[in-house]
């Protein structure tokens, strides 16, 4: 939500800073769909511009609207502050300045209701659309499977270590022990560099869809063993093997996929949900964990 306006916010100038911002917003707008992307993310660039119209169709509507309700007095007010005057002449001017204050005053009054109106469509059409949004009944979807195996889903942060931490919970929930995120990194990588000739016919460069050469394979383990860089399938066998615990993928869409070596119990099974609407910056991974059973007093 937008500051406050000061008591003395111009009414011009607030126009022209909302044309300015409009303006502004247009012009990210059209950058943002000349951008070559695939299918997937242009979908999810549709839905960013419809929610930055529709804040700023919001705000400007509220700021509008407590300018109406709180700002100053317009210059046809002041008109009729002098005293009444006891001759003819003087009663008709003031007869017409309050008619002309009447017809302000309905004018504003109407303006403010029509703001007031459209503040209430817009959020009307704000919780529709929230409720609509592909997270949501992604999320909606995802809980549904959970609560049919008695599981909640442990929500993680979303700051490119999400594989890693997930696993973490889910390794200590299970009492097999405690890693930490470099800690995680450094196995899967190892087990990547390990296993070179059978793992990069499956790897591919993200922009052209080629195999790996063997230089981009070498940088790529670099990057899961030093940086930031989101984990997926690789990732997920590489440590499935690595730390015996067959790993699940929970998802909105289709049956959920197990990696892991056969003959491992179900006591060492990790189970995650996988998002692809959760954030706009990409997938994302969460942890799960048992609804509580709250005990009950029988004495």
């Amino acid at each position: 939500m937008s500051d406050p306006l000061p008591e003395s916010a111009d009414r011009e100038e607030v126009m022209a800073r909302h044309r300015k911002e409009k303006k502004e917003l247009q012009c990210k707008i059209q950058s943002m769909k000349k951008m070559k992307v695939d299918k997937k993310k242009k979908k999810e660039i549709q839905e960013e511009i419809a929610n930055l119209e529709l804040e700023i169709e919001q705000r400007h509507a509220e700021e509008l609207n407590r300018l109406n309700l709180s700002g100053p007095p317009e210059p046809a007010e002041t008109a009729i502050e002098a005293p009444a005057a006891e001759n003819g002449e003087d009663g008709n001017e003031e007869s017409k300045q309050e008619t002309r204050l009447s017809k302000a005053q309905r004018r504003r009054d109407k303006k403010a209701q029509d703001n007031r109106e459209r503040e209430e469509q817009i959020k009307q059409e704000a919780a529709l659309l929230q409720k609509s949004s592909p997270r949501v009944l992604e999320d909606n979807r995802i809980n549904a499977l959970l609560l049919k195996r008695g599981m909640l889903s442990h929500a993680v942060p979303a700051d490119g270590d999400c594989l890693y931490t997930a696993i973490n919970h889910q390794l200590v929930q299970r009492g097999i022990g405690s890693y930490s995120v470099p800690e995680l990194r450094r196995i899967t990588a190892d087990y990547i560099e390990a296993n070179r000739d059978t793992l990069i016919c499956y790897m591919s460069h993200p922009d052209t869809g080629d195999m790996l050469t063997e230089e981009e394979f070498d940088k790529y383990c670099r990057q899961v063993r030093a940086t930031k860089a989101w984990g997926g399938e690789i990732e997920i066998k590489a440590l499935s093997t690595s730390l015996k615990c067959p790993i699940e993928v929970i998802q909105a869409e289709g049956p959920s996929t197990v990696h892991g070596v056969e003959g491992e119990g179900e006591e060492r099974k990790l189970v995650l949900t996988y998002h692809r609407h959760m954030y706009r910056l990409g997938e994302h991974y969460n942890s799960t964990k048992p609804i509580p059973v709250h005990s009950t007093d029988e004495d």
